[in-house]
């Protein structure tokens, strides 16, 4: 199977629109703009496009080997250097495009251990620790496989040095967390305020991401089982780090959008 889209009429109905807390989507000259014009930190805004919201997640469409085409751009750029980047002119919650398998939902209801493979951007205060020497926010080349094999064999030592990380700042609790989240990603140095084409080849035990016909990133693992597609942009933030710190929360910010020239996936 594949889709197709450059956005010229209205939505496709492959996709579900799912708007929150004032935001839009609209396509104007064959782009499709996910945006919102204010959020605020008592209110959860979210401009998003999927494939899996009216599915149940064992009727996901997407598993390798496939290869994914975005061509996309945003408002601002990325936080690069820390989390006094937050006060400055850049994306701000956290958005992007890719497949993943909503391990929760807003209202809490279900959880399932996190997959994902997707170009994924977080701004501070999040702080995703997930791989050592790794920034824990930024504009990435991302793959989180829990359910990678050996992957359960981690937890226990990840929760310890979580743990023990509070009192000690130790180095092999980083390691632990990343082995047990299954977790490889690269940062994107490409500004994201300017068009780029995105390319994901998603393969049964690997994934590889491309900027612009350039290769980015070559992760060693993915997930084996169906995802689903999202784009999307929202006011959220997540605190995940080997210390043991666990904190999620919304943050405000002005006028924000992901332009989506074309989404184009086909089976390898």
């Amino acid at each position: 199977m594949g889709i197709a889209d450059d956005f010229i009429g209205p939505l496709d109905q492959h996709w579900t629109q799912v708007l929150a807390g004032g935001a839009y989507a609209e396509i104007k000259n064959s782009v499709l703009r996910l945006g919102y014009t204010k959020a605020t930190p008592d209110n959860y805004t979210d401009a998003q496009i999927d494939d899996y919201t009216m599915l149940g997640r064992k009727a996901y469409l997407w598993r390798p080997p496939l290869r994914m085409t975005v061509r996309a751009r945003f408002s601002h750029n990325a936080a690069t250097a820390s989390a006094t980047e937050a006060t400055k002119n850049v994306l701000r919650g956290t958005a992007g495009f890719g497949f993943w398998n909503k391990p929760f939902t807003m209202q809490g209801n279900w959880f399932t251990l996190p997959q994902a493979v997707w170009f994924f951007y977080s701004a501070p205060p999040s702080n995703m620790a997930l791989v050592s020497g790794v920034p824990g926010w930024g504009w990435k080349a991302q793959v989180i496989n829990t359910t990678a094999a050996g992957a359960a064999l981690h937890a226990l030592p990840a929760a310890l040095s979580a743990g023990y990380g509070r009192l000690v700042d130790t180095q092999p609790r980083g390691k632990a967390l990343q082995r047990f989240a299954g977790a490889y990603e690269k940062i994107i140095t490409d500004p994201m305020k300017d068009w780029h084409t995105y390319v994901l080849e998603w393969r049964e035990h690997e994934a590889s991401f491309w900027v612009d016909d350039t290769l980015l990133y070559e992760a060693p693992t993915a997930p084996t089982k169906p995802l689903g597609f999202v784009a999307w942009l929202d006011n959220e933030y997540a605190v995940v780090t080997p210390r043991g710190e666990l904190q999620f929360g919304k943050i405000g910010s002005t006028m924000q959008w992901l332009d989506v020239e074309s989404i184009n996936i086909i089976d390898l």
